[in-house]
């Protein structure tokens, strides 16, 4: 399985055990081993994100970041039979074309999805995803808008496969005496400006003052200076250091891993976070805020017709949204008990790729005759040529001695850790002074 944000990690190697039949799935006819790699990148998760994503069945200790070029390199050397790219659409269109490259004359199954709700770049997303076997939608209403955006297209929608998000999961909700729990969902980058962030903030900090004897808590992805999936500018933990008055007894800021905050979440509140979905398929009351909107921008558009999406005014007041069970039904969060199930159909398309022999040379939809003025670059992103092949110098080198790779190590680790620290805490205070 081969990640590039500490929320693919999870869904990657989640993902990967469901389609093994080491998740409670089934019974296995075989051993399976699962290797975790980390894709080399600014959202490189680091080991406390990992540890704080939870038990995925993967060793954290034992993974190993990589380039794209070393990464395909260890697929043509560990012989794998399954492939899990838990990639952006970029990083996936790239590794296709490269693991297409290998020509190897036995190759695995490519599996590849999404980590959460798709409301933005369906079609480019989509199209940079196609050509692996196996595209995993989260959702019946997944499931028929790829297809679709496939057969427009004119491309084979015969990968799409329907599935569920591979990390729901825990106790249904119930009701305890004496517990009232509000949690607030934040995202890394929605909203993205400073004043709709701030606002947000102020609304859920007055919440917790209406409410002195509710527990209110405000749920983060990562600390300042670590990077998610997407980028964050402007964290809530700085923005929360200016609250006038202080931030009131009753509220606080909670990391962990996401399952352990619902345990004790009475209701959750977010804009669009994924964690919506979670919550639902443990029947936790949801609301969508709509104070900055609803709009494709936010995400929230997602949530039309889910009976779900209301403001903090009416939360204020007591209301708790009902959400709409056949929006439920289409939305994969399987609230009616059909969770154990969802991977039935993907596990089974895998074992038939795996057992019908050789399989066909993998076929993205974009190619150089496709797309001459957008695929090359992609591919140049992860030092790979037009062919897939790595350009000139991106090859892995070979180490000639044990101090010598060493050495090397330590000064590819000083240069990772320079660039991180650029683009994750001086990039972002220059884009702000910009702004002043």
């Amino acid at each position: 399985m081969l990640a590039d944000s500490d929320t693919r990690w999870k869904w990657g190697a989640l993902t990967a055990r469901r389609l093994a039949g080491t998740a409670g799935a089934g019974p296995r006819e075989r051993p399976v081993e699962i290797s975790g790699l980390l894709l080399r990148g600014r959202a490189t998760p680091t080991p406390r994100q990992l540890a704080e994503v939870g038990e995925v069945g993967v060793d954290a200790g034992r993974v190993r970041e990589v380039t794209a070029v070393e990464f395909l390199h260890t697929v043509r050397d560990e012989g794998y039979d399954l492939v899990v790219l838990a990639l952006v659409g970029g990083a996936v269109q790239a590794m296709l074309h490269g693991l297409a490259a290998l020509a190897l004359p036995r190759r695995p199954v490519v599996v590849t999805g999404y980590v959460g709700v798709v409301y933005e770049k369906l079609a480019d997303g989509l199209l940079l995803r196609h050509g692996a076997d196996v595209v995993l939608a989260n959702s019946r209403h997944d499931a028929e808008r790829f297809r679709a955006v496939y057969e427009g297209v004119g491309a084979d929608a015969s990968a799409v496969t329907e599935a569920a998000l591979p990390f729901l999961g825990g106790e249904p909700h119930r009701a305890q005496e004496g517990r009232d729990t509000v949690v607030f969902a934040a995202q890394p980058s929605v909203p993205a400006s400073r004043a709709e962030r701030t606002y947000l903030l102020r609304r859920l900090v007055e919440h917790a003052r209406l409410h002195p004897g509710r527990e209110v808590l405000l749920k983060l992805r990562s600390k300042p200076g670590e990077h998610t999936t997407h980028i964050e500018e402007l964290p809530y933990q700085r923005l929360a250091e200016r609250i006038p008055g202080g931030l009131p007894p009753n509220f606080r800021l909670v990391y962990g891993h996401m399952g352990e905050v619902l345990d004790r979440t009475d209701l959750l509140v977010t804009v669009s976070s994924t964690a919506a979905l979670e919550s639902l398929h443990r029947r936790i009351p949801t609301a969508i805020l709509s104070d900055l909107g609803v709009r494709e921008a936010l995400g929230n558009h997602h949530f039309i017709g889910s009976g779900l999406i209301t403001s903090w005014d009416h939360l204020d007041g007591g209301f708790r949204p009902e959400p709409d069970e056949e929006w439920l039904a289409g939305q994969g969060v399987a609230a009616d008990g059909s969770y154990p199930a969802a991977y039935d159909t993907a596990r089974a398309r895998v074992g038939d790729l795996l057992a019908g022999g050789p399989l066909p040379a993998l076929a993205p939809y974009y190619t150089p005759a496709t797309a001459p003025g957008y695929l090359p670059g992609i591919l140049a992103r992860h030092h790979l040529g037009p062919d897939g092949h790595p350009l000139p110098g991106a090859t892995a080198p070979k180490e000639t001695g044990r101090v010598r790779g060493a050495v090397r190590e330590t000064v590819r680790n000083a240069a990772r850790g320079a660039y991180r620290h650029g683009v994750q805490r001086v990039a972002p205070v220059i884009r702000r002074m910009g702004e002043l």
